[in-house]
Parts: structure tokens; sequence; C-alpha cells
């Protein structure tokens, strides 16, 4: 009777062993499926003016700006996998096309605030549009529910990727 419990609670760790093992090997063919779609989206958002030549998202500094309101520089890098001297430079360039103005903080005197412009209101609607178009040609032919249902685990993959790694 005792063997035969601990060969069944063997085969039940088993199981679960090939459980967790099939659902890290469907989280890495994701992750490679990401990475790929990424690279094209990214190539995708060049020819379409919502990504830098050199690779920073400028309609997602934008909509960063439009949603969340007047941010600090490190405070707009921090909300990204990102460095603060990448979205100063990005800042510095959408400043330079008058889409962004700089203001002062009255939190910090020495960090200034990043507001849209009205240039950047238009814009940012402009590229929300683009963006909408290229979207409704990309969905053509899935489905609404399968569409949330893979932006969904992302976001949770994203996550967990946020949060601090267990040890």
């Amino acid at each position: 009777m005792l063997r035969e419990a601990t060969q069944k609670a063997i085969r039940m760790a088993a199981d679960q062993s090939d459980k967790r093992r099939s659902r890290a090997v469907e989280t890495a063919e994701l992750a490679l499926e990401i990475f790929r779609c990424s690279f094209r989206l990214r190539a995708m958002g060049r020819d379409a003016g919502l990504v830098t030549s050199w690779g920073a998202g400028t309609y997602g500094f934008l909509r960063s700006l439009a949603l969340d309101g007047p941010q600090t520089v490190p405070d707009i890098a921090r909300s990204r996998p990102t460095s603060r001297q990448r979205m100063q430079r990005l800042a510095d360039e959408l400043a330079s096309d008058g889409l962004v103005a700089f203001s002062d903080n009255p939190k910090h005197r020495r960090s200034q605030l990043v507001r849209l412009t009205a240039k950047g209101e238009s814009r940012y609607r402009q590229m929300t549009e683009r963006l909408l178009k290229l979207s409704e040609d990309l969905s053509e032919g899935l489905s609404t529910a399968d569409l949330s249902t893979a932006r969904r685990t992302i976001n949770s993959l994203s996550e967990r990727l946020h949060k601090p790694a267990k040890r």
C-alpha cells in the first residue's frame, strides 16, 4: 500500500514537472515570436513615422505625455526599458521639432517637465490615426477575442518581467 502511494506521488510529480516544462517551452516559443514580430513592427513603425530612424519610439513618447500629462525625462525613462539619456535625446529632438516643450518643475529645480505642445497634440492624433489604419489592415481576418487574449497574455508577461525576479 505504501509502495503504491509512493509510486502515485512520483507519477503526480512527474506530471506536474511535464506540465511545467511544457509551459516553459510554450513561453519560450511565444517570446521568440514576440521578438520576431517586434522587429517587423519596428520596421513598420519606422516606415509610418511612428519610430525614429535610430529606434526611439516617437509615438510612445508622445502617447505617454498625452495620457499621463507633463512628466520629467527620468520619469518617462523609468516607465520603459531604456536609459534616461536615450529619452533625453528623443525629448530634445521632439522639442526642436516643436512637438514638446520644457517647463519648470515645481517639485524639482533641475529636472524640467516635458509637455506636449499644440503641434505635438495634433501630431499625436495624426499618428494614432495612422497606427489604427495600419492595425486595421494587420488584423484583417483575426478575431477581436483572439487579439484581446493575445494582448492580455503579453501584458501579463510584461508585468512579470517588470517585477523583480524571484530567487
